[in-house]
């Protein structure tokens, strides 16, 4: 099938049990529909509940956000897409099992996973260069979407997710799965309630920055059905085929990663201080680099510092006082401090100690509770907890901190206009160009 000039129109949502039901064989034909389709064997929801899933990319994240989903009740995945064979046959693997039949469908070309009536949504788990058109593709096919992060390469890739979201009506969930952690919901809740007294400084941890420009040597390129090169490339410019790409080495690579690998973590700590400060609906306006990290500003007066972390689970920044996991965040106040990671410990100043004192042993990491949350307003159409305006403005301000790092410089940023303010070299970095036929 040739997709290169296809436009995905919108599907209607799929129909009710009931609706495949002749009129007049509708008694007869309930008679013989299966104790688990109705969820009467306490495996699954009724079919007229059941939200009807794909999985676009499975690679080992994909697997495992996957892995946390199939569990609902009242989730019934369908479909398994990826263009590497291995992967997409895993995925099937995974599902068949939850299912208890062999009936998942394989797809190497997602658009006819996304012509399908009956799917309801999809989770997005590819390389980070498809997260945008990968979930606009799902969106405009009448799909809810979950998207993991980052959810797009530029500034303008977010905007246009964001804006797309809205305007097609669809449910959107970004994989900063963190907000949805107990441990981290309340260190924002000291940071919001007052408890720190007047909020001053926030710290996100982050990985420290680097990017290549550089081509790995050109490999004989596999057949298309064990691995679609041309489609694994997507929107990014062309280089030739090599299996370090496909096995997770594109990270690193500037065409295949958003701002120099900052949104690794930035996506998820970053997040948690626009949370903590009330700035789901703007971004810091300054943000000027150091060799210890990025500072940045907001409109209000606090300071947010995006420290540097010499590898991602040690060489600790010296603010963090403590061991609490991978992804530190701290949020520091006039009368107090809070500061927890992924272990789930919260470590508070001696002056909240007694007061605010508690322990969340879930870790950080998991997506259990986050895929909830989407699955939640799916049904419900109401708005998950990183709906596309939260990912928008947390994503615009790691691209923004990213920047003043690879510039090397002071950048002021117009949160109204999400644009920087007289700099024409930083606003230029707002777009990257898409391979033909790809384009938003």
């Amino acid at each position: 099938m040739n997709t290169n000039h296809v436009r995905v129109r919108s599907l209607p949502r799929r129909s009710f049990l009931a609706r495949s039901l002749a009129a007049g064989g509708a008694v007869l034909a309930s008679s013989v529909v299966p104790a688990r389709a109705l969820g009467l064997d306490g495996g699954a929801a009724a079919a007229s509940e059941r939200i009807v899933l794909g999985a676009i990319g499975l690679g080992p994240r994909g697997q495992y956000v996957l892995s946390c989903m199939l569990p609902e009740r009242d989730v019934q995945f369908v479909a398994a897409c990826d263009v590497q064979r291995g992967r997409r046959e895993r995925g099937k693997e995974m599902i068949d099992e939850r299912n208890g039949n062999r009936d998942c469908a394989l797809y190497r070309d997602m658009f006819e996973l996304l012509a399908r009536p009956d799917i309801d949504a999809v989770l997005v788990a590819t390389g980070d260069r498809w997260h945008t058109l990968a979930s606009i593709l799902s969106a405009k096919a009448g799909k809810d979407v979950y998207s993991e992060k980052p959810c797009g390469l530029t500034i303008g890739q977010v905007r246009d997710l964001a804006d797309v979201m809205r305007r097609m009506g669809r449910v959107f969930q970004a994989g900063t799965q963190r907000r949805s952690q107990r441990n981290f919901q309340y260190a924002v809740e000291l940071a919001q309630t007052g408890a720190l007294g007047q909020l001053r400084t926030l710290h996100a941890s982050v990985y420290r920055p680097h990017e290549r420009f550089d081509w790995l040597p050109a490999e004989p390129e596999p057949p298309p059905d064990e691995c679609d090169w041309d489609r694994w490339l997507g929107p990014c410019p062309w280089r030739p085929y090599n299996r370090a790409y496909v096995n997770g080495g594109w990270r690193g690579h500037h065409d295949f990663e958003a701002g120099a690998n900052f949104l690794d973590w930035g996506a998820h700590t970053l997040d948690l201080c626009q949370w903590a400060n009330g700035a789901d609906h703007t971004t810091p306006v300054e943000f000027e680099t150091s060799p210890a990290g990025v500072t940045a500003r907001y409109a209000n007066g606090v300071a947010l510092i995006c420290d540097f972390l010499a590898t991602p689970f040690g060489d600790r920044a010296p603010q963090y006082r403590t061991s609490t996991g991978t992804c530190p965040v701290r949020f520091e106040g006039d009368e107090g401090w809070v500061e927890t990671g992924d272990n789930g410990e919260i470590v508070l100043s001696e002056s909240l100690v007694g007061t605010h004192g508690k322990v969340f042993a879930a870790p950080g990491t998991s997506a259990a509770e986050h895929a909830r949350n989407f699955f939640d307003c799916v049904k419900s159409r109401g708005v998950t907890v990183c709906n596309p305006e939260v990912m928008r403005r947390s994503h615009i301000a790691s691209f923004a901190a990213a920047l003043s790092w690879q510039l090397g410089r002071k950048l002021v940023f117009d949160p109204v206009k999400e644009e920087f303010v007289g700099d024409d070299e930083a606003n230029r970095t707002r777009r990257r160009a898409m391979r033909e036929p790809w384009h938003i």
